[in-house]
């Protein structure tokens, strides 16, 4: 069956489509039926079923005879080290370290907090909750501490599992402050913190609360898989860049097992036993979806990947780790191919290694520029799939399905819908609009298993960001078109969040530390093109009236603000001070417009604009930081 008859079987009947899918799935008590309707836009899938996450990403594999197959390649080129973990030593790993969590008190229900650079013990803690039926939060390693004590007051964790460090490229990255100072700053305190000691740095332990990751295991009684219900939370993970009240997406685990299942074979064309690697990082959703959860219940091995595309330590990295460790698929940001690319441009080191294994990549994480699918086709002589998805869905939305079929390619466009998304292009009034028409994209109810089904705790709040704008829609908050073919463009997001080398980051959030500075009376934040991260923030701050300071030791002042409160994954750096900001009469700041001119891009002059005599002082400022060519 090619893609368009297994999406007209999936239209035609979506229960039994997804019946059939969780066959794949081994089960305490199978689902009788597939989807639940709660009522107000509210779903749930396979909710009658009883079921664990870890048995099936583990302990099967080794009882079906697979257990001496490698689960886990580490490969660190930051530490020099490289291992393999077979699932039947994953097995015993995370059982043991699943007991001494239960040995200290955490059960089904209780949240962890996972705090962890790209190691394989990331994973394994990751699969212990999910073994006791403990809901893991994991937060990208490094976040500040005011990112990571907000998270800890919404989870309420009663356990935080972090690493001593994490390991960039000439330098190491403190994480024991960083969980100190977040736990000192948050209301809520976990009874226990486990610590993970990395040779490169020891912690200091606090005596009563802090226990080192080996000893605490010592001697403690192996746990079996607890089987929890369908729609038991499986994790908790927020969105990234916003301050305040966080997002936590949340997702179930029937649902998550049936559909990551799924998308191995259909979408990212592997078997069991064949090698996959998601370049991404355990704090974003592809590493939760696609480096832990996806890869080992469909029983493939999975790369845990702890350096970057370039200067660890050249741009020949990516091509090793396929070539060594025999990738058939391989997934990574657009942004990480620019980095190499921009090193590399004629494809020099690709030359270097037998690629003969790779059949496909994928890419995610932001818009695949055409170029850099075209050098990537060129320089690698197999299909680049740009395919789109978000942290809420877990697994893509439109992709090209080459389990199913090769689809033919067209550049700028991440392809055709999934089985289980019927995606519209709608008008502001909630009409369809006409093919090759831009407009806001979103998804008929009910999602598909394996994507959120409300947030942690704020239902309401859930509603309101997702489905009051278009009653009987997901909203995706991206814009975008569909051409004549059924093909998706997505073209932008449509409120303020930005795209930083892959990171999702809310340009509000940036906002809100600028304007903490005392000298700052009003400011804005714009996502500029940048050629190798996707995107850039530019702030442009307003100074207070007798602020008489030097403009550049004010910017180098936010510059660092932004780093303390949200972390250097927000690549901050650029600021320009102004006397006014351009906005509409109505006091609404004219942002689109601002990142046009800074980008050079056409622009017409907004009807609804106070003073044009503005953007022409926005236009100066941006050309003495070299933008507004």
């Amino acid at each position: 069956m090619g893609y368009q008859d297994i999406y007209a079987t999936w239209k035609q009947d979506p229960e039994a489509f997804w019946m059939e899918a969780a066959k794949g799935i081994s089960w305490d008590e199978a689902p009788k039926q597939a989807l639940f309707d709660k009522g107000e836009g509210l779903y749930e899938w396979f909710a009658d079923a009883k079921v664990n996450t870890c048995y099936n990403a583990v302990d099967r594999h080794v009882e079906e005879g697979r257990g001496e197959q490698t689960a886990i390649i580490y490969d660190s080129p930051v530490t020099h080290t490289k291992r393999e973990i077979s699932y039947v030593e994953l097995r015993n790993r995370v059982a043991t370290l699943a007991g001494a969590l239960r040995a200290k008190g955490v059960e089904k229900g209780d949240r962890v907090i996972l705090y962890m650079p790209m190691i394989p013990e990331a994973l394994e803690a990751m699969l212990a909750c999910s073994r006791i039926g403990a809901v893991h939060s994991v937060v990208f390693g490094g976040f500040a501490s005011n990112e990571l004590a907000v998270r800890i007051d919404d989870a309420k964790p009663k356990a935080i599992i972090a690493a001593s460090c994490g390991i960039e490229p000439g330098r190491i990255v403190h994480y024991k402050p960083l969980l100190d100072g977040a736990i000192d700053l948050a209301e809520h305190k976990p009874d226990f913190c486990v610590i993970f000691q990395r040779e490169q740095e020891v912690a200091e332990l606090v005596p009563g609360r802090d226990v080192n990751w080996h000893g605490f295991q010592y001697g403690v009684e192996p746990a079996e898989c607890v089987p929890v219900e369908g729609n038991h939370p499986s994790y908790i993970l927020y969105t990234s860049g916003t301050t305040g009240q966080p997002k936590g997406v949340i997702r179930h685990t029937a649902g998550q097992l049936v559909a990551l299942n799924w998308t191995m074979k259909n979408i990212y064309n592997v078997d069991p036993g064949d090698v996959f690697w998601a370049a991404s990082d355990v704090g974003w959703v592809v590493g939760h979806s696609y480096i832990c959860y996806g890869p080992l219940i469909h029983g493939n091995t999975t790369i845990v990947f702890e350096g970057k595309p370039v200067g660890t330590p050249d741009a020949g990295t990516f091509w090793r780790v396929i070539s060594e460790h025999k990738v058939k698929s391989f997934f990574t940001a657009p942004t990480a191919f620019r980095a190499v690319k921009r090193e590399d441009p004629k494809g020099e080191y690709v030359g270097k290694y037998d690629l003969s294994c790779l059949k496909q990549v994928y890419l995610a994480g932001e818009r695949a520029d055409p170029d850099t699918i075209t050098w990537a086709q060129e320089q690698l002589k197999v299909p680049v799939v740009d395919h789109w998805w978000q942290t809420e869905t877990g697994w893509s939305i439109a992709a090209n399905p080459l389990g199913i079929e090769e689809l033919p390619v067209k550049l700028g466009s991440p392809a055709v819908p999934m089985p289980g998304y019927e995606v519209d292009i709608l008008d502001e009034g909630g009409n369809p609009v006409a093919p090759g028409e831009l407009g806001a994209i979103a998804v008929k109810l009910p999602l598909p298993p394996g994507t959120l089904p409300t947030l942690w705790n704020a239902e309401d709040r859930f509603k309101k960001s997702y489905l009051t704008t278009f009653p009987g829609y997901y909203e995706t908050g991206d814009a975008g078109m569909k051409d004549e073919d059924g093909y998706l463009y997505i073209m932008a997001r449509t409120d303020d969040v930005i795209n930083v080398a892959g990171h999702r980051l809310s340009t509000g959030a940036m906002e809100e530390v600028l304007a903490g500075h005392p000298d700052v009376a009003e400011c804005a934040v714009i996502g500029v093109a940048d050629s190798l991260k996707g995107q850039m923030p530019v702030g442009f701050l307003c100074l207070n009236a007798g602020a008489d300071r030097d403009s550049a030791e004010v910017v180098s002042e936010v510059v660092k603000l932004v780093r303390e409160k949200i972390g250097p994954v927000a690549a901050f750096k650029l600021a320009v001070v102004v006397d006014r900001l351009p906005k509409t009469r109505s006091g609404k700041i004219l942002r689109g417009t601002m990142v046009n001119i800074a980008d050079g891009t056409p622009w017409k002059m907004p009807a609804t604009i106070d003073d044009p005599a503005i953007l022409d002082e926005i236009t100066a400022a941006l050309q003495t930081i070299g933008y507004a060519k």
